[in-house]
């Protein structure tokens, strides 16, 4: 089999850069922040389908984009899903009653299942173009095998995730939980309280770190490994992740180099490992602490 020539590699990463960025929160920010345009979530997702759709059209039109068809495939699915789901479904009288309740257990497991439809449409797309449950990661993988060393972040020749694994899931989460406390510093008494909704706490952190993981890590990397190789499917899935968060917490620029790098992190151990359960479990670690903070501030007087 021919392999691709450097300039035909260079230009299929171009154009799958310029598509992503264009097709991700970018121009959704520059018409907020810099034109005062508010942009809702029809007019986001419109926008983010025609760039999708010409991406498409163009690996029909120029060969040398083709090998990104499956990616503008999934990718162009994956925003028809979530206008479908984020406008439609949850818009349905009995979702709007569930996401309206004060109670974090019927609020946030309603949201949660939402996003749980989306995920399954993309597991299906992906058992289309893929065929094999383990070629998207969709799998526990080998969770020992060895790290790419990263110099940066202290990362040798030679370390293995068993280890690094356990290490990076301790420092992201106490990471996590101080700035959670010094955000909030919930009353101890207000705390105790939050306790009965644990159940609830620890299946909407285990939901959500299957959602995103597998709908916006896994899948993209699934797409984009081949025609880009590792290193570069890795940073695009990084970049528009931490994208998304530009108006999570915390908000801005800092919000998207978290999210971007934290992203870059788990996708690494998806391609090392060649499964989930790495980047499941340590996203899951943070979303325990952060949804029990939600569950607290839903039991605070005007939380």
């Amino acid at each position: 089999m021919q392999q691709p020539s450097d300039s035909s590699k260079k230009t299929v990463i171009y154009t799958a850069w310029v598509f992503l960025l264009l097709a991700s929160t970018i121009p959704m920010i520059v018409l907020q922040e810099v034109f005062h345009q508010p942009v809702s979530g029809d007019l986001r997702s419109g926008m983010a389908a025609i760039v999708l759709l010409i991406g498409l059209a163009l690996t029909y039109a120029w060969s040398a984009v083709r090998p990104l068809r499956p990616f503008f495939i999934l990718f162009l699915l994956l925003a028809g899903a979530e206008w479908f789901v984020f406008t439609k479904i949850d818009q349905l009288p009995f979702y709007q009653a569930w996401l309206k309740n004060p109670s974090f257990n019927i609020f946030m497991l309603a949201e949660q299942s939402l996003r749980l439809m989306v995920t399954l449409v993309m597991i299906g797309v992906l058992f289309i173009l893929k065929k094999r449950r383990e070629s998207f990661f969709l799998a526990k993988g080998d969770t020992s095998a060895r790290l790419e060393p990263v110099k940066w972040l202290g990362i040798k020749e030679g370390e293995r995730w068993n280890k690094t694994g356990w290490v990076l899931a301790i420092f992201i989460s106490l990471g996590t939980l101080t700035f959670l406390v010094l955000a909030g510093r919930p009353p101890l008494d207000i705390a105790i309280k939050a306790m009965p909704f644990l159940p609830a706490i620890l299946l909407a952190a285990a939901l959500n770190a299957f959602n995103e993981e597998m709908t916006y890590k896994a899948s993209f990397l699934a797409v984009l490994e081949e025609p880009l190789g590792s290193h570069q499917s890795l940073w695009l899935m990084a970049a528009y992740f931490g994208l998304g968060h530009y108006y999570g917490v915390p908000y801005g620029i800092i919000g998207v180099l978290m999210a971007g790098f934290l992203g870059w992190l788990l996708g690494k151990s998806m391609l090392e490992t060649r499964g989930l359960w790495w980047a499941w479990f340590i996203h899951f670690l943070q979303d325990v602490m952060i949804f029990a903070f939600l569950a607290i501030g839903s039991i605070t007087p005007g939380g």
